[in-house]
């Protein structure tokens, strides 16, 4: 469980926006980003590790964005500016005079156009798997991605509220198509809590107009960019093309197909490293926070194991099949002593 404290405070247009801040050290915010709940994320098997990771060593600032969360949920303004805008309350609120800014998927638009008009608050900046560009504004045939924004759109107002999980399974199998039962089934309950099937769908038409790609040559802040190779969600030179845009930035490529990084893949400790290189932290020896231990990986296996009748059945028949031949031998060294 991670320990934290719920705090509020109030956007310029009177809307209550929730914050969290964990852990000691230099000061580091996570931009808030697309179904998103403090509470829940912290104890989330796709999320936590995360949070964990990035208050290792340092103050994490963490928030709900409007209509999200904790925060006011029936919320009439749902827009880029605002997005920008709250973030712009939100330190302020909790006392963070500089700090780095790390921007996660939709988070990047926002961490971008907050370090191009605040350079004197943003020592580093650190984009994951981000864009710069909404659906809308990206290279394709224009009708063809209106079509896919409308195909999202229906199975967000049809069953993201529903206990059914098949249509949050859709999103859920381009941010994680590689995790486990279990994995998938978190993050499908974090996008019903997160957020109403209408502040869900206003919030993904809003993300397919966002374009802040005149803003990236403004960033004066030093920036890395990690994107990994396959994601399914947000196509990879999408995060090239932060990093040619943003003078001096540097990018690093990950392996895989997670949008979102599961705690015990390879590209968990290359995303690690990488950002504590770029803040001149020390890295972090032995497991992650927020990963199993060698011994709690082998006792899951170990369980799963004892829960496949197939295997089972299969040991069985293999012990019975190793105490036969061995009897058999038994039987012929007994014989030819004879």
């Amino acid at each position: 469980m991670v320990e934290q404290e719920i705090q509020y405070c109030t956007a310029p247009d009177g809307v209550r926006l929730a914050y969290t801040l964990r852990g000691k050290g230099p000061s580091i915010v996570r931009a808030a980003h697309w179904f998103t709940h403090i509470e829940h994320d912290a104890t989330s098997a796709v999320m936590r590790h995360f949070v964990l990771g990035l208050s290792h060593g340092h103050r994490l600032l963490r928030y709900d964005q409007r209509g999200n969360g904790l925060s006011q949920r029936d919320v009439n303004d749902i827009s880029f500016e605002r997005w920008v805008s709250d973030l712009e309350t939100v330190v302020d609120a909790a006392g963070f005079d500089r700090f780095a800014l790390v921007g996660i998927s939709q988070g990047a638009s926002t961490s971008i156009a907050y370090a191009a008009r605040h350079p004197e608050r943003v020592s580093h900046l650190i984009i994951y798997c981000g864009f710069a560009r909404g659906l809308l504004h990206r290279d394709g045939d224009p009708e063809k991605l209106k079509q896919s924004l409308d195909l999202a759109r229906g199975l967000v107002r049809e069953g993201w509220g529903s206990d059914a999980e098949s249509h949050r399974q859709f999103f859920t199998s381009q941010f994680i198509p590689d995790g486990t039962h279990a994995q998938q089934h978190s993050l499908n309950e974090m996008q019903r809590v997160s957020a109403t099937p209408d502040m869900a769908e206003r919030t993904l038409v809003e993300l397919a107009n966002v374009n802040v790609v005149d803003l990236l040559p403004k960033v004066k802040a030093p920036t890395l960019v990690l994107h990994v190779r396959g994601d399914l969600r947000v196509p990879f030179a999408l995060g090239q093309e932060i990093a040619a845009a943003i003078p001096g930035a540097k990018f690093v490529p990950l392996d895989g197909r997670n949008h979102m990084l599961l705690p015990n893949e390879p590209a968990h400790r290359q995303f690690s490293d990488a950002v504590a290189a770029f803040l001149g932290d020390k890295p972090i020896r032995g497991p992650l926070p927020g990963t199993a231990t060698f011994s709690e990986r082998l006792e899951t296996t170990v369980g799963n194991v004892e829960r496949n009748w197939f295997i089972k059945v299969a040991v069985i028949f293999a012990a019975l099949t190793g105490c036969v031949l061995f009897f058999i031998e038994i039987w012929k060294m007994l014989h030819a002593a004879h």
